[in-house]
């Protein structure tokens, strides 16, 4: 019966670390998901100033 309850309390804990390697493969993700959208919304607005500054400095006289 012993024998039972230390193989569980085994199995708990393999799962309770699997969990945790779980949570943080995803906080990691979102967290590399997050900084490539504030740099594709960086680059973009970089992009539209640009094509504006252009199309201004090209109107010029």
């Amino acid at each position: 019966m012993e024998d039972d309850d230390e193989e569980g309390r085994e199995v708990l804990r393999r799962a309770d670390r699997a969990t945790r390697l779980g949570w943080t493969a995803i906080a990691g993700v979102t967290g590399l998901l997050g900084c490539a959208l504030v740099a594709f919304l960086a680059t973009g607005l970089l992009v539209a100033v640009g094509a504006l500054y252009v199309l201004m400095a090209s109107d010029a006289p």
